[in-house]
């Protein structure tokens, strides 16, 4: 018996809607058999559905109201299309390799985006991005397939020699704002499916496209998902020259998967204390334990109180205070937020009370909550009394450019970077330890600088991130650069030249992730954090394509595709590919033994066992064996008969005590 082979495309977009509506409407399906295949399918009697949905389907025709442009059917088609790529890991770009939980991935992000669907869908707590603004001269992601062969497109300059498409976005351009919507909608629409269920996203935005993204994102994660624009102070210095307002502002769209009860955390609080009163309430009476309330000595030395009313509370009992504590319960009147009965659960709960001014307004104390919901006006703004302002609060582009220049050897290379207070701020607001946090137009790679030292300042997190962005071409982008860029273009050439490294922007990112990793070693020699990352780099796939009718190939060609495995692939290759196939993360540790002059790799413990050599011995089975692997990945080739006397398949059943159901279901090849 041989083994099936491993399905190496994408997720099929268009087949998870289809399963997602046939769990809410099984009705409406029917089956018929496919024309090319000859297999039975599922398919959507749409005049079932229509009845089911009764007055609320509407025909296109009809007029409704809805937020369109050219090209919008064609980019939701793109997004549901599965593809054959693969993600190669390069180990010696990495930064502990073996041990890191961190991805850093080169490659256009809606690919890229489709190869982690299988191993992410529903994994990622928080999603922040930065998208070009559509300010008229950005570089956009060139999606539009159909318009041009792919030689017309290098020579037009849409894609670069290794084929990642991308171009200046000038407003002259006739499908100036339907490009950017297309790029938008297209990556939004896979980005949704790889949120938890409880997952955020915050999306960077100038007030060009504004109004728009707010349109794509309502669709995309529907208007009631929406939490807030947070609106940013991007600059301490706006343009003097400007000829009606100097804009001050950047906006940060808010949305969740699914709206819920989650409370976000802002600024630290005052010591973590909270009002009891609420003006607006009418008055009553509450019960406070005598050992749950902290009078402030400065306002109640030692002694005895009588019953009194100073502003809006009063004492009720006379109560005797020694060293801050009452030595029996009393009662307050005032208009207090709570009732007894909920007075009484948070007491339970853990919560205590101060009273720092004779006055008697009763502040309260959460166990394990210090935070303020944040404002919608992202400020330079101290986050804790503790910290200076100087080093506090969410800084601006200018600091932003100073934190990188200093990072960088001295050079300026980014243009309008985010500062990495802002990012952190964010991630304060709903990341708790493990959670992932993905950002697919990273850029200079600000939101792994923050998770990284996040989780270092907060000591317990255990924060990832899956950092996306083009390997942008830094000499074509100098080309029709304006002045400003082309200063911080060559200061990055400079730079690369310096490292030897290629001119690209990835290359800068992960040159500035190495500085920022050593800057935090340095400050935290004792922390235990993860400080690496690992890199991978988006390519075709891992097999030779048939481009030939079966009846074309003669014999000496097929003795070419005995092994169809592209002959620049490497083990690593065809693991982590693998891994992309079977929804394995690719941030799980691994492990590698030999075995008879085998390579032996076990993924999580004995989540997955794979060896790639051609001859495969009978101890190499056995040590396989032995880790109990809940699936097993081969290479096809060593199934051949003519390379090993033994049928492997059958012996892992027998190792293993597999039935054949579970042999053909977990044992694999590629």
């Amino acid at each position: 018996m041989k083994p099936i082979r491993l399905e190496t495309t994408s997720v099929d977009g268009t087949k998870i809607n289809l399963e997602a509506l046939y769990q809410i409407a099984p009705s409406c399906f029917t089956e018929e058999k496919d024309e090319e295949t000859g297999e039975i399918k599922r398919v959507v009697n749409f005049e079932t559905l229509r009845q089911l949905l009764g007055g609320d389907a509407v025909d296109e025709d009809e007029e409704m109201y809805q937020f369109t442009w050219p090209g919008k059917r064609a980019a939701r088609y793109e997004a549901a299309e599965p593809i054959d790529d693969t993600l190669r890991p390069v180990p010696a770009d990495s930064v502990d390799w073996d041990t890191t939980e961190n991805l850093y991935i080169e490659g256009d992000n809606l690919r890229v985006l489709k190869l982690l669907q299988r191993g992410y869908m529903g994994k990622v707590k928080m999603i922040y991005i930065d998208p070009p603004y559509n300010t008229g001269n950005d570089f956009v992601y060139h999606d539009d397939f159909a318009h041009s062969a792919e030689e017309e497109d290098l020579a037009a300059g849409n894609i670069d020699e290794e084929g990642y498409r991308y171009q200046r976005n000038l407003d002259s351009n006739g499908r100036f704002h339907s490009d950017w919507c297309s790029m938008m909608y297209s990556r939004l629409l896979v980005a949704r499916s790889l949120l938890k269920e409880d997952g955020v996203i915050f999306i960077s935005i100038g007030v060009e496209e504004l109004s728009t993204l707010k349109n794509i994102c309502n669709e995309v994660f529907g208007e009631n998902n929406f939490v807030e624009v947070f609106s940013w102070v991007k600059t301490a210095t706006p343009p003097s020259l400007a000829v009606k307002s100097r804009k001050t502002n950047e906006y940060i769209l808010c949305y969740e998967k699914n709206k819920n009860n989650l409370k976000y955390n802002g600024e630290l609080l005052d010591g973590g204390d909270q009002p009891l009163l609420n003006s607006g309430n009418a008055e009553g009476i509450l019960k406070f334990p005598k050992d749950k309330v902290e009078f402030k000595e400065k306002a109640f030395p030692n002694g005895i109180y009588e019953p009194y009313c100073k502003d809006r509370v009063s004492l009720l009992d006379r109560i005797e205070i020694i060293d801050g504590k009452a030595t029996s319960d009393f009662h307050l009147k005032g208009k207090f937020k709570w009732t007894q009965s909920f007075f009484d659960e948070e007491v339970n709960k853990g919560t205590t009370f101060i009273i720092k001014t004779d006055n008697l307004s009763v502040r309260f104390i959460r166990e394990g909550e210090g935070y303020k919901r944040p404002t919608n006006f992202i400020k330079e703004k101290i986050i804790s009394p503790l910290i200076d302002k100087s080093s506090s609060g969410v800084g601006t582009n200018e600091t932003a450019s100073s934190y990188l220049t200093s990072l960088m050897d001295g050079k300026s290379v980014f243009s309008y970077p985010k500062p990495v207070s802002l990012i952190k701020y964010l991630i304060n607001f709903i990341c708790k330890d493990n959670d992932i946090v993905m950002d697919f137009f990273s850029g200079s790679g600000t939101t792994a600088d923050a998770v990284l030292r996040y989780n270092v300042e907060k000591r317990d997190a255990k924060l990832k991130f899956i950092l996306v962005q083009l390997p942008e071409d830094l000499d074509k982008n100098l080309k029709t650069s304006d002045t400003n860029s082309k200063d911080l273009l060559l200061n990055g050439i400079s730079l690369l030249d310096n490292i030897h490294k290629p001119h690209k922007l990835t290359e800068l990112a992960k040159y500035r992730l190495i500085r920022t990793i050593d800057s935090i070693k340095m400050e935290n020699p004792e922390s235990k954090q993860d400080l690496g990352f690992r890199v991978f780099r988006i390519d075709s796939g891992n097999y030779k394509d048939v481009t030939m009718q079966p009846n074309e190939y003669n014999q000496q060609m097929l003795d070419l595709f005995v092994d169809n495995i592209k002959a620049d692939r490497t083990d690593l290759d065809l693991l982590f590919g693998a891994m992309l196939a079977w929804g394995v993360q690719l941030s799980l540790p691994m492990t590698t033994e030999e075995v008879d002059g085998c390579k032996i790799y076990a993924v999580d413990g004995n989540g997955l066992v794979a060896c790639f050599a051609e001859n495969i011995s009978e101890n190499v089975v056995q040590a396989m064996a032995a880790k109990q692997p809940l699936r097993v990945l081969f290479r096809d080739s060593c199934f051949d008969e003519d390379k090993t006397k033994i049928n492997i398949f059958e012996r892992f059943k027998q190792q293993l005590d597999w039935d054949e159901k579970e042999a053909i279901q977990n044992i694999r090849v590629v």
